[in-house]
Formats: C-alpha cells, sequence, structure tokens
C-alpha cells in the first residue's frame, strides 16, 4: 500500500450552534481545512470525499457535502459507524488512497446533536436498536448504557469515584487553552464528586455535554505530498474493532474488546507500540470510559489506569497528555465529527501548532468507542520526519 499523509486540517468550535445548520458548519471546516494547507489547495484537485455524520434534519448526507463545498463532480461516500465513524471515515479515505484509486481524499465528519431528539439519534437510529437491542427500550441510552460497564469497573479496580472526578478535573482545564472547545472552565474535584447525578456513577462532570460542530482533514497520496507540504503528518496505522451489542452477551463489563482489537491493528499497521505514543486523543464519553480505555489502548496494566491519573501522567506535561483537546467531556462530542476532530487535534499536536502543545509529541494516537460499546476505532499518525 502507499503511505497517506494528513496535509490539511480545520474545524468549527464545538458548541450549540443553533442559529448555524449543518449546511453552514461544512464550510466552515472545509475552510480551515483548506487554508492550513502550506502551499494552498485548488479545491478542483479534490478526488473523493468520506462524510462522517450520523444523523441531520437538513437532507441527503452526501448531496449536502457536496452541495454546500461546491464538489459536485466526485464520488462522496457517507460512514456512519456509531461514536467511532469519525475515526472509521478516515480509515475508509486511507484504503482509498493507499490502494492507488485516489491520491487527494477529504473527510469530514459533522453533527447536530442539540437539535436532534434522544428517539431519533438512539432509538430510530440505524434500525439496531428497533431490531435487535433489548436495552434502549428500557431507559439505556447512552450514560445509563456506559454506567453499567464502569460500576463494574469501580466494584473490581482500585479506582473510585475520585478518581473519574480527577479525570473530569484534568480534560476541563486542558480546554481551557482550546479555543474550540465548548466548556472552557476549570472545575474542581469537589464540583464533580457534588454534581447531581445523571444516572449511578456518572453526575453532571461525568457525561459529555450536547454538541454541534464539523471538522475536516485533507489526504494525499505520497505520490503527490510534495505538491502540498513540506511538513506532511502520517498516517501510520488504522484498526477497526468489533464487540457484541447486547449486555447479556459480554462476557467482562470492565473491558471494551473492541478497543483492544482496534488498537492493536492501528498499532501493529503501523509497527509501534503503545509505549511509542506521545499523546493521545481517547473516547471519554463520560469519565470512567477514559479510565477503562488506558487500559485497553496498553497505556495501563489491567485495573491500572488510577495509577496514571493520580501520578499525573495523562495530564500535559505528563509522560502522555492524554485529551489535551479537553476530549469529548471538555471540548464536546458531534459523534460524527469527534473522531474527525481528535485528528485535526493530533495534526496540530505533532506539528507543534496546537493550541495546548505537548512538548516532543511525534506519535499520536485517537481513540472512539461507540455502538453502545460495540464499535471501536483507531487512528495512528506520526509527525514529520516520519
Amino acid at each position: 500500500m502507499r503511505k497517506v499523509a494528513v496535509v490539511g486540517a480545520g474545524m468549527t468550535p464545538f458548541a450549540e450552534h443553533f442559529a448555524l445548520g449543518i449546511k453552514d458548519l461544512l464550510p466552515m471546516a472545509f475552510a480551515e481545512c483548506a487554508a492550513s494547507v502550506d502551499k494552498g489547495l485548488d479545491k478542483n484537485d479534490i478526488q473523493a470525499a468520506w462524510f462522517g455524520e450520523l444523523s441531520t434534519t437538513d437532507g441527503f448526507p452526501s448531496g449536502i457535502l457536496a452541495d454546500t463545498l461546491g464538489l459536485p463532480d466526485i464520488p462522496v461516500t457517507r460512514v456512519e459507524n456509531a461514536c467511532a465513524t469519525g475515526n472509521d471515515a478516515v480509515r475508509n479515505a486511507l484504503f482509498g488512497i493507499a490502494s492507488g484509486a485516489f491520491d487527494i481524499a477529504l473527510v469530514v465528519g459533522a453533527d447536530k446533536v442539540r437539535e436532534s431528539a434522544s428517539k431519533d439519534t438512539f432509538w430510530e437510529w440505524a434500525g439496531m436498536t428497533r431490531d435487535m437491542a433489548w436495552d434502549y427500550p428500557l431507559g439505556l441510552v447512552a450514560p445509563a448504557n456506559f454506567a453499567l460497564h464502569v460500576t463494574r469497573y469501580l466494584h473490581e479496580s482500585p479506582a473510585t469515584k475520585e478518581h473519574m472526578a480527577m479525570v473530569a478535573v484534568k480534560n476541563h482545564h486542558h480546554a481551557v487553552s482550546n479555543p474550540k472547545a465548548q466548556l472552557r472552565f476549570d472545575i474542581t474535584v469537589e464540583q464533580a464528586l457534588d454534581a447531581p447525578t445523571v444516572v449511578a456513577p456518572f453526575g453532571l462532570y461525568d457525561c459529555t455535554p450536547q454538541s454541534d460542530g464539523a471538522a475536516a482533514l485533507l489526504l494525499v497520496s505520497e505520490d503527490v505530498v510534495d505538491r502540498y507540504t513540506d511538513r506532511p503528518v502520517w498516517v501510520r496505522g488504522v484498526g477497526l474493532g468489533l464487540d457484541r451489542v447486547m449486555h447479556q452477551h459480554k462476557r467482562d463489563m470492565t473491558t471494551f474488546p473492541a478497543t483492544v482489537k482496534a488498537a492493536k491493528q492501528a498499532l501493529g499497521m503501523a509497527g509501534l507500540t503503545p509505549s511509542d505514543v506521545d499523546v493521545a486523543e481517547v473516547h471519554d464519553c463520560f469519565t470512567g470510559v477514559e479510565l477503562i480505555s488506558y487500559e485497553d489502548l496498553g497505556f495501563a496494566e489491567r485495573f491500572g489506569a488510577y495509577k496514571l491519573v493520580e501520578a499525573g501522567v495523562t495530564s500535559v506535561g505528563g509522560a502522555l497528555p492524554v485529551n489535551p483537546s479537553g476530549g469529548l467531556k471538555a471540548k464536546g462530542h458531534p459523534p460524527g465529527a469527534t473522531g474527525v476532530a481528535q485528528c485535526v487535534e493530533l495534526f496540530e499536536q505533532l506539528r507543534g501548532e496546537a493550541a495546548n502543545q505537548v512538548d516532543g509529541a511525534h506519535v499520536g494516537l485517537a481513540h472512539n468507542i461507540g455502538g453502545p460499546t460495540a464499535v471501536s476505532a483507531v487512528t495512528v499518525l506520526e509527525g514529520p520526519g516520519a
């Protein structure tokens, strides 16, 4: 396969964009992406696009992207894979370029959660919940779903709600420096622990906000990369893992096997190990999920995630900063855009241009999980000079 590089990246702020629709957000993300290309971009160079998006009230997603970006003559593929959508869109574009089918491709993710009803997001979405699962009709939407896992994890591991609060404090603090983040304010451990309960063991500050936003990446083959930049960020590895959807079939509620599989695929493809990662954007839709994911991604030993938080390892300034963007927890989480935005953050980190820069960052990892907990996507990026 040919090598593939990211040469441009951009995103909108993640926020409650009540005055803006998908048709407004897509051009904003694309414009910033195009402007970030060092040697400029002729829009007519783009040969294909992949659009990650879960639900929209604006119409046919692929057509919306083509129309709003003025790209009516290229193939546009919509990708939908629960909260793993963004990184799965990157994965599909990578294969399209690596195979030789295209040289230049656009990856865009977008969603407007603040104007999507829960019944549309979780019940009508994908038909899966109507036809296969028993849990959504019983009220197990996202917070309650993940609470089953985290409750068991807290029971079996030394981690406590205080460690979850420490994750929330860390990610909120990181978000303060990120102008694109939705929740740009510090909190304390005490505030997190005293916050109203959403569903035990999650308080308000353990949960991601509802968000609107879009993000975009420009991917190119090694054959044409010099046209666009002398500082490419290389896509070294991608992975997609699956697991059982329904909870009664899960053997262990304290791990997400889909993440384990996706991480092994991506790091194996890159020829790297977890210890090679300098900075990571990890799917922290709920704080306890970040803890479990440390272990599933290979950053900590089994039930040892709490040690990383206690020692400050995953804070900016630590040995392995996680979610310097603020993560889903504070940056925000429009699902189709989330994984793409993670890669936008890593693109900037690996080029030394991030708002909350990690010193010496050369290898970055992006991770999504969703479905519920049935699918995970991981992308490994390496900075210029790879």
